[in-house]
């Protein structure tokens, strides 16, 4: 039987962690300021080094890994892509190493950090929606930072029942249960379109120019990166530079659980990239994408299957997938296309112009059109005729 992953990550009632870790707590409360006054620096280098090892459970650790990443992403950019530092200081390189070994994640900001454990509800018996979501660190960019990281959270709440569905699905090619099939893939169908609903809301949050001229540099990372292309030296850790992807949708793990029951199948350098990117998740994700890859396949099943009502409930799903990657191309050519002529006309008050380093790229270090394209494209080969 398969079941779903643990849910290792999620928002936190307690956003704090106890008094011995406050120098950490106060920094990423007043992240945004700091950088804006070019003292994010100042105060990181002055920071005391301090241990994990009186962080209290796993939901402690990743609020740790949340609080570090984050204060990295601001130290690494504070200036933008000029003054960039060769180095890491050792007071906040060598406890965000600590952490990320003992969580099995990279120590740079991934996507389970910035959105799974990123937020909290306003009110704690509210409802999960973003009227009732807050942030708990931010960057620079307002309210369109927040926008960003709790729409992208509700797309990951929309995929909760396909997620369900998905290990409905698994056991019933198991048992050969073909109704059972059928009202499973019915409902991760549904899931999929109600995720496309989600992400449509990122019009409404989220300004094009702050998204591109304030906002993305917060999520880039040193590997295949031209504004920093030797990486960085974490102090005390390695004397060599160490590359990190920055944040990315392809580190989500929904993404490719979708792909990997449905038996899509990308091209070898798009699943080269997607397969790196399972690095930068939790372990528990990961072992659940692996238990999926390794399950019974559902289009050989249904491949096997005499009934056609299974045959158009499997399409449905994979055309769903490939309108959920379309919106997301549109959403990113908005964003990036533009966020980019905005900004360059002026009028915006960012920090140090629009980054250029990766114009035509993702934050993971993607030529994002030309991958986002492919995926797409591929999903929808792999429609049963």
């Amino acid at each position: 039987m398969v079941s779903s992953p643990n849910s290792s990550v999620s928002g936190f009632r307690e956003q704090e962690l106890s008094h011995y870790y406050m120098p950490w707590m106060e920094i990423a409360s007043n992240l945004p300021l700091m950088i804006e006054n070019h003292e994010l620096r100042v105060r990181v280098d002055t920071m005391p080094l301090l241990s994990c090892h009186f962080l209290k459970g796993h939901r402690e650790q990743y609020l740790a890994h949340l609080l570090l990443s984050c204060i990295t992403m601001g130290y690494v950019w504070q200036e933008g892509e000029k003054h960039i530092p060769k180095v890491l200081p050792r007071n906040l390189a060598l406890p965000f190493v600590e952490i990320s070994r003992t969580l099995g994640l990279p120590p740079i900001l991934v996507h389970s950090d910035l959105v799974l454990t990123n937020w909290k509800k306003k009110d704690p018996n509210g409802p999960l929606e973003i009227r009732n979501l807050d942030t708990i660190v931010s960057f620079p960019g307002g309210e369109s930072l927040k926008g960003f990281v709790l729409v992208t959270l509700l797309v990951e709440k929309a995929a909760v029942p396909g997620i369900k569905a998905l290990v409905k699905a698994i056991n019933a090619i198991l048992q050969s249960n073909e109704d059972v099939l059928l009202q499973a893939l019915q409902q991760l169908r549904t899931s999929i379109d109600e995720m496309a609903k989600a992400l449509r809301q990122m019009h409404d949050y989220v300004d094009p120019a702050i998204f591109y001229a304030v906002i993305r540099i917060f999520l880039s990372g040193w590997q295949d990166n031209p504004a920093i292309p030797d990486g960085l030296i974490y102090e005390g850790v390695s004397e060599e530079p160490l590359k990190y992807s920055g944040g990315s949708a392809a580190q989500s793990t929904v993404f490719h659980a979708f792909d990997e029951l449905l038996g899509v199948c990308h091209s070898k350098e798009s699943t080269t990239f997607l397969h790196r990117m399972r690095e930068y998740m939790p372990p528990s994700h990961r072992a659940f994408l692996e238990e999926i890859h390794s399950a019974p396949s559902l289009k050989e099943f249904i491949l096997s299957s005499r009934s056609c009502l299974l045959h158009e409930a499997y399409n449905q799903c994979v055309k769903a997938l490939a309108e959920l990657r379309s919106h997301h191309i549109n959403i990113v050519a908005k964003y990036l296309l533009t966020g980019a002529a905005k900004a360059k006309d002026g009028g915006l008050d960012c920090l140090t112009g629009p980054p250029q380093a990766l114009a035509e790229k993702g934050t993971g270090g993607t030529v994002v059109f030309s991958f986002l394209k492919s995926v797409r494209n591929t999903t929808l080969e792999g429609i049963i005729d």
